[in-house]
């Protein structure tokens, strides 16, 4: 989804401990549960709907959130696709002095670089063919309000100078328009990717980084925060049973085992997938260990790369000889004095990465640690792909 205008926050929700959920009455504090208020109509999506605070992790990084959402500082969240960085966001939005004006999210690379800048920043009429009626952009809509920048490392080059200037000066320029509109915003701007590495390949502009940069939230991935896998199970076993109109389920002692054992590549969104699935499948209402579908093929190429573990000096010797095969590889390119050589290097490159991850884009460049946008562009030009995909 590119765009977000809804006035409603982030829900706060509140489950019983885990260690008191076998047993009555439950003793202990309540551990906070926030969910998008938009999450039934979210089921083919990429994002996480739910974000819980029980792991040691998730507490600490809820103690910083508490203490960065009052103040109106722009933040940078960092962290895995389907870790729940809007989640987070929605939840600094609802603890700080704008929680009562609107919560605007943007998915800076759901749009092409042609379109992008009038929707940030509107357009006038007569700005460009098809511009029938002026339109102010997502800026003017959360003006009072938090403006969530999700995927910020996507957007293109030129984009980010315009986005620099508004935050320098606090007012955006329509596109077709010389006239400033004063605006109050608050930047909450979200990746997947490395910012610093992009920065050092060009790819990101550095006083843009520091500029969104004032205070930042890391967020770990769920396989780092194992305390949170199972309320989250649970309350996803709550959410699809009330939808799909069953009865109470359990989560038998194997499946716990099961989930507590996978290293959930696609973080909390998977988690609710493969749940939402056992609930279809299970039967006199117990999802048990093989209701659970979990990814093997993201297991089997993770085992790949973490093969040998009590080796560590083996895995390090694969590295130095990857590397010096790579660099008599380059030797033997740069004695042929060929043209556009850095250009064929650097596509080689692009193939293979997109290739490794099965053609797919964002994972390719997350690997590469650039945007999507950078490497769509490049495998257009390269013949990869259809511009229009």
């Amino acid at each position: 989804m590119g765009f977000d205008s809804q006035l409603s926050d982030t829900d706060v929700l509140f489950l019983k401990p885990a260690s008191a959920r076998r047993a009555e009455p439950a003793q202990g504090p309540a551990m906070p549960l926030i969910t998008l208020p938009n999450r039934q109509s979210l089921t083919t999506s990429i994002r996480a709907t739910a974000q819980v605070f029980e792991d040691p992790l998730s507490t600490a990084l809820l103690s910083r959130i508490q203490l960065i959402a009052p103040s109106d500082a722009n933040v940078l969240i960092i962290g895995e696709t389907g870790t729940g960085k809007e989640l987070i966001a929605r939840h600094v939005h609802a603890l700080s002095q704008r929680a009562d004006q609107p919560f605007v999210a943007v998915n800076c690379g759901a749009f092409s670089e042609s379109l992008v800048e009038s929707e940030l920043f509107g357009h006038e009429k007569g700005a460009f063919t098809g511009a029938f009626a002026a339109k102010p952009g997502w800026f003017e809509a959360a003006n009072g309000g938090t403006v969530f920048l999700d995927e910020i490392g996507d957007l293109p080059l030129n984009i980010q100078v315009k986005l620099l200037r508004i935050l320098q000066e606090r007012e955006v320029v329509r596109l077709g328009s010389r006239k400033p509109i004063p605006i109050n915003v608050r930047v909450i701007a979200a990746t997947n990717v490395r910012l610093e590495e992009a920065v050092a390949a060009g790819h990101f502009r550095e006083d843009l980084f520091y500029r969104l940069r004032v205070a930042h939230l890391a967020l770990p991935a769920l396989r780092d925060r194992p305390g949170d896998i199972l309320p989250l199970a649970r309350h996803f076993v709550d959410e699809y049973r009330q939808r799909l109109g069953y009865g109470d389920v359990a989560l038998h002692a194997d499946a716990e085992r099961k989930l507590l054992q996978h290293p959930w590549p696609g973080n909390i969104r998977e988690l609710e997938n493969v749940i939402h699935h056992a609930l279809l499948i299970c039967k006199q209402n117990v999802v048990r260990g093989e209701d659970l579908q979990l990814s093997s093929l993201q297991l089997s190429r993770r085992n790949e790369r973490h093969s040998t573990p009590s080796n560590p000096a083996h895995n390090s010797h694969d590295a130095d000889e990857g590397h010096q095969q790579l660099q008599q590889a380059l030797q033997a390119l740069f004695e042929t004095n060929g043209s556009n050589l850095y250009e064929d290097i650097e596509s080689t490159i692009i193939r293979a990465a997109y290739n490794y991850c099965h053609r797919n884009q964002v994972q390719a460049a997350r690997l590469l640690g650039i945007s999507r946008n950078i490497i769509r562009a490049r495998l257009i030009r390269l013949g990869e792909i259809s511009a229009l995909r």
